[in-house]
């Protein structure tokens, strides 16, 4: 079994709080490839570091910057050097968008470590429209650590695919095992936080989910989902396994604020 090691995004409602506990219960079940399809950091994945694996994400930069961290992690780093840490520097960085994969992905290397609590948030027009975080809120973890080295070595042999889940997941065999972090929504559809894209993960994505993990189900697969505590959720999955976990909340930037969080883990 290869060790595990750290992600190297920093990504609101990510699993490196469960991420042990998810792999355990995976590893148990993986006779075949390990399916991603709501990427964000891959926590789970860097923790379980499969041997076959599928990653994939609706979010094209997400995808371009796993693309380049495996490709080019050197190059990747250099860029990166090259971004100052400042208020004024973070909201020209946001506000420029380069063409070369290279930069672009250290741009978002850079907005990820540097962005109000590396949150990942686009405005109506596509914008990512998240503000400056300011003191800890640094890349130079990245800059000082083997994490991108790390990564790249674990991604070589990965497939990785941008696109809805229901791609990815309409073709998963018996033995695969599919892990599944979407966003959190129930059906008021008005939690405010889009974390892959300019649409929100809707009721309607939810309910598609179930049906895609209910035929993946039928062909041999186990599928895991990491979801919202709601009653509404336990309904479009009654012919599935509930357990609950438990988390803090880090999102609020006054310590006495932050919540108990429960969510469901989803085992069909």
């Amino acid at each position: 079994m290869l060790e595990s090691i750290t992600p190297f995004l920093k990504w609101p409602g990510g699993k490196r709080w469960a991420a042990a506990y998810l792999a355990s219960i995976i590893r148990e079940k993986l006779k075949g490839t390990y399916v991603e399809p709501f990427l964000g950091a891959a926590a789970v994945f860097f923790h379980l570091r499969p041997s076959r694996a599928i990653l994939s994400d609706i979010n094209p930069d997400l995808i371009s910057t796993y693309k380049v961290v495996r490709r080019s992690p050197g190059a990747l780093l250099e860029a990166l050097r090259t971004f100052q840490v400042s208020k004024r520097n973070y909201y020209r960085t946001r506000t420029c968008i380069p063409s070369n994969p290279v930069l672009r992905a250290a741009r978002f290397l850079y907005l990820n470590r540097t962005a109000f609590g590396g949150m990942y948030r686009l405005n109506g027009r596509g914008e990512f429209n998240v503000p400056y975080g300011g003191g800890e809120r640094t890349p130079e973890i990245l800059l000082k650590t083997p994490i991108l080295k790390d990564a790249s070595m674990a991604l070589r042999n990965v497939e990785l695919r941008e696109g809805d889940f229901e791609g990815v997941m309409g073709a998963v065999r018996r033995g695969d095992v599919v892990y599944c972090d979407p966003t959190y929504t129930v059906t008021h559809d008005q939690n405010g936080f889009v974390r892959y894209n300019d649409q929100n993960f809707s009721w309607a994505d939810q309910e598609r989910l179930a049906r895609a993990a209910s035929r993946a189900r039928r062909r041999g697969v186990t599928v895991l989902i990491s979801n919202a505590h709601h009653k509404e959720i336990r309904k479009i999955y009654g012919f599935a396994s509930f357990r609950t976990l438990t988390r803090h909340s880090t999102l609020s930037t006054d310590p006495l604020k932050r919540r108990t969080v429960r969510e469901y883990l989803i085992i069909l």
